[in-house]
């Protein structure tokens, strides 16, 4: 059984970092690619960042780039999503995400398990 745990968020104040981390179990983590996306009230689970495989190609949705950074360690099955200089916009609840393939898009039915999700609210 495939689980993905979602840690690291909190409330902090607009300007402020925090890194999110995800550890996965129950499927060979190197073997997919993973993403983040997040979502408020009454809105549909958006695209935040995604990473291949290796670590070595990232994508990022465009309000994000230049301040966020997703990275991943396949040797603790974790991902992260580092956050600098958050804004109230980035105010939602975090999901991880493993792919169904080592290659990241950032279509939500492109990826077949989920996170429980970690609230991250920005105040300003």
């Amino acid at each position: 059984q495939v689980q993905l745990v979602e840690s690291g968020g909190g409330s902090v104040q607009a300007g402020d970092s925090l890194r999110l981390s995800c550890v996965a179990s129950g499927r060979t983590f190197s073997s997919h690619a993973m993403g983040w996306f997040r979502q408020t009230p009454g809105e549909e689970r958006k695209f935040v960042a995604a990473i291949s495989w290796s670590g070595g190609s990232t994508y990022y949705t465009d309000s994000v780039k230049g301040r966020f950074i997703i990275s991943r360690d396949n040797a603790k099955d974790t991902v992260y999503l580092q956050m600098n200089s958050l804004k109230p916009e980035d105010t939602a609840v975090y999901y991880c995400a493993s792919h169904r393939s080592d290659w990241p898009d950032s279509h939500l039915s492109s990826y077949d398990y989920w996170g429980q999700g970690t609230q991250v609210t920005v105040s300003s």
